[in-house]
């Protein structure tokens, strides 16, 4: 049984999770161009090494972040999207860069 620590309710079994994709700078919508967007969209970063990414722990709806590299599935970490991100939820250019 692989296990995910949840930063809000702690050790739990990894099928308790929802994968959200990979945490990634949105550009500004009503600046970016067509390209940019879809590329935000549609496509992802596809090289062996530690990702960030969205996690959800389904049965609180608590989203969190966490760290795994994809190449051996080894989880690294699990934290609250407070330390990546500002209070305001700054999701754009600049707030989701490591």
């Amino acid at each position: 049984m692989k296990i995910m620590h949840c930063p809000l309710n702690g050790p739990r079994n990894i099928s308790e999770f929802t994968y959200g994709g990979q945490v990634l700078a949105m550009p500004d919508p009503e600046r970016c161009s067509d390209r940019e967007w879809s590329h935000y969209v549609f496509y992802a970063d596809n090289t062996i090494g530690v990702v960030r990414e969205w996690w959800q722990h389904t049965p609180s709806s608590y989203w969190f972040i966490a760290e795994r590299h994809n190449g051996s599935d080894d989880i690294l970490r699990t934290y609250d999207p407070g330390e990546l991100f500002s209070a305001q939820g700054d999701l754009t250019e600049g707030g989701a860069s490591p």
